[in-house]
């Protein structure tokens, strides 16, 4: 198995931010037909049942999905124009807008489509703008060796459990936003930009990996499955020993408590257990797209507007589901994946027409989308 080095694209690269993108959208979807929401609390959930708690707990897949896949083609975006021959500032000059861009849609589109609209919350971040910032600070390191943005994550992963033992005082806005934008979870932001900017790193490591170094599709997919189940281990040794790296406790191995430490902000187990599983998970649809290459066209669809996917489909449920109340947190798992598969074909097809109508247009914005 190979992929030649004319495919520029890499459609597993597409594939995998497109099922990231699905299981987001079933994710949205329960929380805007699912009942268990009137009571559920994202930061510390309760979960009725073993469904519900697969239902909810598979798509902690999607940020670190999102993270890594951003810093993947992060690395590869500027390397492939500094190749080109385009010069250093232009190239980050580039990604830089792309960061600033996200940031933006955070405040303005993604915060009012939660309400249908209803209101204007732009004084809120959440995840396209921790991506935006990870974009904007990975600018600066894109050109580091992949060992030193290797050590640099590290770093990152290590401190970030020292840094959680701040305490600051919830009236004092300063604090508050300072430790919310970049360490703690709370109401102003629950994904701190610390520990998901590392995540962007190790994405631009692994596409070092995926991407230039490793030329055949049989090389990635031993090497995703080395450093999945390594980073999958070692994440399950830090659970063990209860404490460094641990947030929330749990009862016994193997028991559910045990894979819910917290996310909100993410423990060090959490982001090592779910970065392995992302690599797992690009090394399973190496092989696919090698395989069953028609098959896994379905998820190249909104692999390739992942931005417009997730603005779309989170309007649509916000105007329709519970600005006009339609089955706004009346049903369970059923209505959840009815309302799914609905929103899968609508979105399905609009994601076909704007890749399409993207690739015709010249509007700066159009393109950042």
């Amino acid at each position: 198995m190979s992929t030649s080095p004319t495919n520029q694209r890499f459609n597993f690269i597409d594939q995998f931010r497109g099922f990231v993108g699905v299981l987001m959208l079933l994710g949205h979807s329960a929380y805007y037909f699912n009942s268990i929401w009137k009571q559920l609390d994202p930061i510390d959930p309760l979960f009725p049942n073993l469904s519900q708690f697969t239902l909810r707990y598979i798509g902690y897949l999607c940020a670190p999905g999102f993270l890594t896949m951003a810093g993947a083609m992060v690395w590869w975006s500027y390397t492939k124009r500094v190749e080109k021959g385009v010069p250093v500032k232009t190239a980050k000059w580039h990604l830089i807008q792309r960061a600033l861009f996200l940031i933006l849609i955070q405040m303005t589109w993604v915060n009012s489509s939660w309400s249908g609209f209803e209101s204007f919350r732009p004084w809120h971040f959440g995840i396209i703008s921790s991506i935006g910032i990870s974009v904007l600070l990975l600018t600066f390191i894109a050109g580091l060796k992949w060992q030193t943005r290797l050590i640099i994550a590290l770093l990152i992963l290590i401190i970030h459990p020292f840094l959680l033992q701040i305490t600051y005082q919830e009236d004092n806005i300063i604090a508050k936003v300072l430790m919310e934008t970049f360490v703690d979870s709370g109401s102003f932001n629950k994904y701190p930009v610390l520990p998901w900017f590392a995540l962007a790193i190790l994405g631009s490591v692994m596409a070092t990996g995926w991407l230039q170094v490793w030329k055949t599709d049989r090389k990635r997919i031993d090497m995703s499955l080395l450093i999945g189940f390594g980073s999958i281990i070692l994440a399950i040794i830090i659970r063990l020993f209860r404490s460094y790296g641990n947030i929330s406790p749990y009862s016994r191995f193997g028991n559910i408590s045990f894979f819910l430490d917290q996310k909100y902000p993410p423990s060090l187990f959490m982001n090592l257990f779910f970065f392995g599983l992302v690599v797992l998970g690009v090394g399973l649809f190496i092989f696919l797209n090698a395989n069953h290459a028609k098959i896994m066209r379905f998820f190249s669809i909104p692999g390739k507007v992942p931005l417009f996917f997730y603005g779309v489909h989170l309007a649509i449920l916000g105007i329709f589901v519970k600005r006009f109340g339609l089955f706004y947190r009346e049903g369970g798992i059923i209505t959840t994946l009815i309302g799914f598969t609905v929103m899968l074909i609508i979105m399905f097809l609009l994601s076909s027409w704007f890749y399409k109508f993207k690739l015709k247009s010249n509007n700066k914005i159009i393109k950042l989308i």
